[in-house]
């Protein structure tokens, strides 16, 4: 959907919203198109994709069958245990594991559990011989990725990591502050548009960073809607699929005024929130109020964008105040949209916690906090100063300078966010100056 709102100087954007069909999906589809590329933008340095990881000589794992689990030991010192029933369940063989339409085969509940295989260790990956001369494999970057061990304690935090720098090894998240602002992920709109591995590259940053810039897309609703289409499906909300949004108040958001914004994440009201965003700067007019400089950015044309790494922000709350940092994970808030008359929208369950997380992994998973669309808050009597006080925690590392990377968007120029870790807002703009 895309929306356009005219800022302080005659701003006309278009914002899009995109379903999320999974943590991974997204990188999956582009990377079964391609495994290979060498890129270069901005101040990166080529990235290279392989179809699978091999391994030299001395790096390649020892393992060994006890109790009918196979124990797969890394020269790095880590050590999983994959149990043989959950080795022949996951098996991607033709037969267990259908290769067009990526769905299971094998009949989980049919399958043997006394069978005593045969194992080898190759550079590509674990080998698996059944007794009943059915064969599989599992390369070592696949049992890396889907090994399974016991949650880890609370007083850990890591990030979810679903990405691959080259196609086979994952990465941690690139947690940033206002000093991403030297780095600025960007990509090219052409090179995306006729380029898989392009496509690729991009969605990594988008998966890395949280965020990325597209350069030079044409100025037009139609290239933004190609742009969008390029990763995912365009998700319907309430206010529809494209819509126009400007400060006249034809929808019951503060979005539709000319108040500034604090760092948010939208849809907070909804059970799922909306996955990525898009903005796209079409038009800009320089006519602001005279001796007019926006204190973000020192533009004279005003309306700066803000964006906040929300793992940042997490991640030194956790450091500095692990007890208020934990009261957050806990408490549940309620979201709601009713600004519309015929508009009434809360989560299906009692409302969700800023900080989500995994509850195998532990990993924190998706940031959802808009102080303007909370609702009533309920929790216990003896829990509110406690609770009123990690809130004002959150939002004192939240507004800091240290977390916020504010910017001014040119003509052409979108950039695309996970509204699941990345808060955006925006400066305040002056009505005066409203087109339709």
């Amino acid at each position: 959907m895309w929306g356009r709102y005219l800022s302080r100087s005659g701003r006309t954007f278009a914002k899009v919203l995109l379903g999320r069909a999974g943590s991974t999906s997204l990188l999956n589809e582009a990377n079964l198109k391609s495994r290979r590329a060498s890129f270069q933008y901005a101040q990166f340095q080529p990235v290279h994709y392989a179809a699978t990881q091999s391994l030299v000589g001395s790096a390649i794992p020892s393992v060994q069958i006890q109790d009918r689990v196979i124990q797969v030991s890394w020269p790095d010192g880590d050590k999983y245990r994959f149990h043989l029933l959950w080795l022949l369940d996951h098996c991607r063989c033709d037969r267990c594991y259908h290769p067009i339409t990526k769905q299971r085969l094998v009949d989980t509940f049919s399958m043997p559990t006394e069978w005593h295989p045969s194992i080898s260790a190759s550079e590509e990956g674990l080998h698996v011989e059944w007794p009943d001369a059915h064969q599989s494999f599992y390369p070592w970057s696949w049992l890396r990725r889907n090994q399974y061990k016991s949650p880890m304690s609370s007083d850990q935090l890591t990030f979810q990591t679903s990405g691959t720098d080259d196609g086979s090894n994952s990465y941690t998240k690139h947690i940033w502050g206002a000093d991403i602002a030297s780095l600025r992920p960007t990509v090219s709109f052409k090179d995306v548009m006729e380029c898989e591995e392009a496509m690729l590259y991009w969605l990594n940053k988008i998966d890395r960073y949280g965020f990325c810039f597209v350069s030079e897309v044409p100025v037009t609703p139609e290239a933004t809607e190609n742009l969008v289409r390029r990763i995912a499906f365009i998700r319907e909300t309430h206010y529809g699929g494209f819509w126009d949004f400007t400060s006249n108040m034809a929808h019951g958001d503060t979005a539709y005024t000319s108040l500034a914004l604090g760092a948010h994440t939208d849809t907070t009201y909804f059970t799922d929130p909306a996955g990525l965003q898009l903005f796209h700067l079409l038009h800009h007019h320089s006519s602001g109020p005279a001796g007019f400089v926006d204190r973000y950015t020192g533009s004279k044309l005003g309306g700066s964008s803000l964006l906040v790494d929300g793992f940042y922000v997490a991640q030194q709350m956790h450091h500095h105040y692990p007890k208020l940092y934990n009261t957050l994970r806990r408490t549940r808030f309620r979201g709601i949209s009713a600004g519309d008359d015929s508009t009434m929208i809360a989560p299906l369950m009692s409302g969700y916690s800023i900080l989500e997380h995994d509850p195998v992994t532990n990993a924190l998973v998706m940031i959802r906090y808009n102080n303007s669309d909370r609702s009533s808050l309920q929790i216990p009597t003896d829990q509110v100063e406690e609770v009123y006080e990690a809130l004002r925690t959150w939002n004192s590392i939240l507004t800091d300078p240290k977390s916020e990377y504010w910017f001014q968007l040119q003509p052409g120029t979108a950039v695309i966010f996970d509204n699941h870790r990345i808060l955006h807002g925006r400066s305040e703009f002056s009505a005066q100056y409203f087109e339709a």
